[in-house]
């Protein structure tokens, strides 16, 4: 998710944030992969463990499936896309989180 989405849309509970693209540019994160990878020695402490799958979301799923390719290409293995991203597509209305995504679905999630 990008800072803004993360902080004022919201993402799920106990998600770290390391955005793949941000504003203000759009433009890809040159140290995405190293930071993920520095995250991972952290996030053992807690008892995940390397193994564990490494979940990637989005607002609707296309920018954590790029991301997800840059991390497969760059070594980092068990990494799997939300299919729907956060909130999911538009709907007729074009309206986000009221067709499909994670916090529709009703998994837990955090606002700050």
């Amino acid at each position: 998710r990008s800072t803004q989405e993360f902080l004022f849309v919201g993402h799920p509970l106990g998600a770290a944030h390391i955005p793949y693209i941000d504003e203000p540019d759009w433009i890809p994160n040159p140290c995405f992969t190293n930071q993920v990878r520095a995250l991972l020695p952290v996030v053992a402490e807690v008892g995940v463990k390397r193994e564990d799958p490494i979940l990637l979301i989005c607002r609707s799923g296309e920018r954590s499936k790029a991301a997800g390719e840059v991390l497969l290409e760059d070594g980092v293995n068990n990494v799997f896309s939300i299919i729907d991203g956060f909130e999911g597509p538009l709907d007729k209305y074009d309206h986000r989180s009221g067709i499909s995504g994670w916090r529709y679905d009703g998994l837990p999630w955090a606002q700050c």
